[in-house]
């Protein structure tokens, strides 16, 4: 239906229903806020439309739109880096902080302090950590968005567990 101009647009439209809370959620554990979260959606379903004639069916549909997702919400964390000239770690830790300020949070105390630990790790482990960890997507799939060997999403993910461990027995 997508390959076909006279059925794309409603076959989009039905894409955007079925993948459009699911990428939310996948952009807003990068991005941390609720508006650019939805920023961000609306500019991977602009991307997705205007190279609609890119995808080539190498992979699932589902993972070419989590590819986008993933890079345009790192794109948008590197650039809004750059605007204020704070580093992305320091940004990442200033917008979990400010989390339960965020009217959209509806988490409790445990899931603020899971999310401060998250935004602290690192740019890779971040995004394995919450892809395994709220997805529950398998490494395999995991591989082909972000573009790297199972053996290394494993060590991340192993890696980002440890150091929210550590973060939560800091805290104690």
């Amino acid at each position: 239906m997508l390959a076909d101009p006279k059925t794309e647009r409603k076959a989009f439209g039905i894409l955007v229903n079925q993948y459009g809370e699911k990428l939310y959620w996948q952009i807003r554990r990068i991005v941390l806020t609720h508006d650019d979260a939805n920023d961000v959606l609306q500019n991977v379903f602009l991307k997705a439309w205007n190279n609609l004639d890119s995808f080539r069916n190498e992979s699932k549909l589902s993972t070419w739109l989590y590819r986008i997702a993933v890079n345009q919400s790192l794109d948008f964390m590197r650039s809004n880096s750059r605007r204020t000239g704070i580093s992305l770690e320091e940004c990442d830790n200033g917008i979990a902080n400010t989390l339960a300020a965020d009217r959209y949070f509806d988490g409790d105390k445990t899931e603020a302090l899971l999310i401060q630990a998250i935004s602290r790790l690192p740019e890779v482990q971040r995004t394995v950590f919450n892809m395994r960890y709220y997805d529950n997507m398998k490494y395999s799939e995991i591989s082909k968005i972000l573009n790297t060997s199972e053996g290394a999403l494993k060590a991340s993910y192993h890696i980002a567990v440890k150091k929210i461990s550590e973060y939560f027995n800091s805290i104690d």
